[in-house]
């Protein structure tokens, strides 16, 4: 099944602008019973109605998209899935991107391709882009115009490519170990489009313009997401980002999802378009509780902590709002999640102990015809869960 919607970022539910951010930002998770009494769900300071249809418990059958395997120099362990908005420059609409970590003896760090597929099973590998500056390649966003920016854990920079793969800008200092990226556009002329990039050796969350309008500059505008220092595919640190948002007048109304695989916790920033400064929002110990400098126009939430998520890496928006993470090294087991905090479903794709599921994208515009893709690194392949 191919992906029918644009690109997910755009799927918004988003009606009003509510305040959510109070105290120090923190919101009571594990229960769903934060804003019970409302129709909708807040979602920082943008509220979606209520969908708490469960789409994991609907997606019965895997199938395999393809092997992630570079044709030329053998990359594999694939990681980072993103889809492709539009046809243009070498991209087709539709198409998946993804990173390969490992190197052709599977030694973690090493590989530095990004790879193109059909969404269609049978498809087969192309290379988009292979470059050392992106080595450990677990960072594969794609802007509006078909843009490509690779995160590079190893190489500690985040490269820009056009849509055939050519090399354009790399972004540095403060980023040190890029351990995700996500694009992040509200969809509509003049609105600005930034890049939001977590990082495994600070806990911060760097942000800079990739559009026209906005600071081309990288600041670490969220800083305090726990990390654990390891290497190879054993790191954790802030990832998962996801994007939700949607232009209101002049401004952006929008929220971004980040999973923190140290402290099991799933966060919302609200507004997140506003944050300027260096660490406007500083996530406390533990996770749980955030400072944030300007709480009237942005703050963060917590969406959830503690069972069953277990060391996430990955996780993809749904078209209805919700979220599915990826325990990716606690049995590659999905979690599905409200906004406010439901658990709705779990389900395990993979039941080796050993980490393999590092990326995850959904696909569709409806509950009905939402697909998830997801990395497998024991088997080099992406496969996708469908109805």
């Amino acid at each position: 099944m191919s992906p029918n919607n644009w690109r997910l970022v755009l799927i918004v539910s988003a009606v009003v602008a509510t305040p959510a951010c109070g105290g120090n930002g923190a919101v009571p998770s594990n229960t769903g019973a934060t804003n019970a009494s409302l129709p909708f769900s807040v979602q920082g300071n943008a509220v979606s109605p209520r969908d708490n249809t469960s789409i994991l418990k609907k997606l019965k059958k895997d199938v395999v998209i393809g092997s992630t395997v570079d044709p030329t120099n053998g990359d594999m362990g694939p990681r980072a899935l993103s889809v492709v908005g539009v046809t243009f420059g070498g991209l087709k609409k539709g198409q998946l991107l993804v990173c390969n970590f490992a190197d052709s003896s599977g030694t973690a760090g090493k590989g530095t391709t990004i790879e193109v597929l059909d969404s269609a099973p049978g498809s087969t590998p192309k290379r988009l882009v292979q470059n050392s500056k992106i080595e450990g390649c677990d960072g594969d966003a794609i802007t509006s115009g078909n843009e490509v920016y690779g995160a590079g854990l190893t190489g500690g920079v985040v490269e820009a490519f056009n849509p055939n793969g050519k090399p354009k800008k790399t972004y540095g200092s403060p980023i040190k170990e890029p351990f995700a990226d996500a694009d992040a556009f509200c969809g509509q002329p003049y609105a600005p489009e930034d890049l939001y990039v977590g990082d495994a050796k600070t806990g911060g969350i760097v942000k800079f313009a990739v559009g026209l309008y906005g600071n081309p500059n990288e600041v670490q505008v969220i800083g305090g997401f726990a990390v654990n220092s390891g290497s190879g595919w054993g790191v954790l640190g802030p990832s998962g980002i996801q994007y939700n948002g949607h232009r209101k007048g002049s401004l952006c109304n929008d929220t971004l999802y980040i999973v923190d695989g140290v402290d099991n916790t799933v966060v919302a920033v609200s507004n997140v378009s506003s944050l300027l400064q260096t660490n406007e929002i500083v996530v406390q110990p533990g996770g749980k509780t955030f400072k944030c400098k300007h709480k009237k126009t942005t703050c963060a939430t917590l969406v959830y902590s503690g069972s069953p998520l277990n060391a996430p890496v990955a996780s993809a928006l749904l078209p209805n709002g919700n979220l599915v993470v990826a325990n990716t090294h606690g049995g590659n087991k999905l979690v599905e999640l409200t906004p406010s905090g439901t658990v709705l479903a779990t389900k395990s794709v993979d039941k080796s102990t050993i980490a393999h599921v590092f990326g995850l994208l959904a696909t569709g515009t409806s509950d009905s015809n939402t697909v998830l893709f997801y990395t497998d690194t024991k088997d080099n392949s992406v496969h996708e869960l469908e109805q």
